[in-house]
């Protein structure tokens, strides 16, 4: 139902029409609920962690893999097993990112 509405004011949005206040508020709720579903799905997937490959990490950071080992051995970035092979959490990578572009803002 909201949606022919929202088509039809697109449509002719010099239209003047009549609603009740309970109908204003029904369409209110309609839009808050519709956009906080659709935030609530981009900030899942945002949220949801990703491993990278050693040769992407490496691709990311612009450094050797011998660089992620030695990292690695002194804890400055920890790579997980998964599935027999080691992978890195891509907000540690941003992290890592954000610090340089700091570095970089000083």
């Amino acid at each position: 139902m909201y949606n022919n509405i929202l088509e039809l004011a697109k449509a002719n949005p010099g239209i003047n029409i009549t609603i009740s206040l309970g109908e204003l508020i029904e369409a209110v709720e309609y839009c808050v609920n519709t956009s906080r579903k659709s935030l609530e799905q981009i900030i899942s997937e945002e949220q949801a962690e990703k491993y990278i490959s050693i040769d992407k990490t490496a691709e990311l950071l612009d450094v050797d893999k011998s660089t992620l080992w030695r990292w690695s051995k002194s804890s400055y970035l920890i790579p997980l097993s998964i599935g027999g092979k080691r992978r890195y959490r891509l907000s540690d990578i941003n992290k890592i990112l954000e610090k340089d572009l700091e570095k970089l803002e000083q």
